[in-house]
C-alpha cells in the first residue's frame, strides 16, 4: 500500500519543508533534472520562472504545470545568448517584483552560469536568500 506511506511522507515534508511565497529562476526547465527541479520547487509552494530554447517544450510543460495548480510561467531563451540573458533576468525582475530567492542555473557549462549571476548583480536584485534549514 504504497499510496497511503506516498501521502505520509508528503505531509511530514511539506510541514517541514515550505517555500510559500518564494520566487525561483530555474533554467532549462522542461526535460530532465530540470524539469523534475521545478516540479518539486512548485511542490514546495514557490513560484517559478523557467525557460526553454523551445517553444514547443515550453508551451506543453506549462500547461502540464498549470493542471497540476502550479504556478509557473515560462520563456523562450537560450542563455548562450547575451542579449536572451538580459531579457530574462529583466523578465524576472519584473514578475517578482525584484525579489528572487532560489536560482538553479541548470545549464551545462560553468562560465555561463557565471555570466549568469553577473547579470543578477548588474541589475541589483535586491537579495537572493537561502532559508536556514
Amino acid at each position: 500500500m504504497a499510496g497511503s506511506s506516498e501521502i505520509d511522507n508528503k505531509q511530514k515534508y511539506s510541514s517541514r519543508w515550505s517555500l510559500d511565497g518564494m520566487t525561483a529562476l530555474v533554467t532549462g526547465g522542461t526535460k530532465g533534472i530540470g524539469h523534475a527541479i521545478v516540479e518539486e520547487l512548485c511542490g514546495l509552494g514557490a513560484k517559478v520562472h523557467t525557460c526553454s530554447r523551445n517553444q514547443s517544450e515550453l508551451s506543453e510543460c506549462l500547461s502540464q504545470w498549470e493542471t497540476k495548480g502550479f504556478q509557473v510561467t515560462g520563456s523562450v531563451c537560450d542563455v548562450m545568448t547575451p542579449s536572451q540573458r538580459q531579457h530574462l533576468i529583466s523578465k524576472v525582475f519584473s514578475l517578482f517584483d525584484g525579489k528572487l530567492n532560489i536560482l538553479v542555473s541548470h545549464i551545462y557549462l560553468t562560465i555561463f552560469f557565471f555570466v549568469f549571476i553577473l547579470f543578477i548583480v548588474h541589475l541589483k536584485i535586491p537579495q537572493i536568500k537561502f532559508n536556514s534549514i
